[in-house]
């Protein structure tokens, strides 16, 4: 059986100017995201997701009005959470 892949904890922001490209770009987004809202997503990728991650979103917008961040988080940070926000405290999960 083939190891699994490591994957890494991204946060991905993105703020996209006009509402059809934001529409498509979210869209694009629930297919990756573990957790999140609005426009900050964190994803759970490997280096090969978070290559087609990045060329997805770069197809997405337009790169003189919009703007995305992709940032790699500590994994050994505790996350701190307000209100009803809540983490993902499962030790695994799938994306089908």
């Amino acid at each position: 059986m083939p190891a699994t892949p490591a994957r890494t904890l991204y946060l991905v922001a993105y703020d996209v100017a006009d509402p059809r490209r934001l529409v498509r770009v979210h869209r694009f987004m629930t297919g990756w995201k573990v957790g999140g809202q609005k426009s900050f997503y964190e994803c759970w990728l490997t280096d090969a997701e978070r290559d087609s991650v990045l060329a997805g979103l770069r197809d997405l917008i337009d790169p003189d009005a919009d703007r995305v961040h992709l940032f790699q988080l500590d994994p050994r940070m505790q996350p701190k959470c307000f209100g009803v926000a809540t983490t993902f405290r499962e030790p695994y999960f799938a994306i089908l």
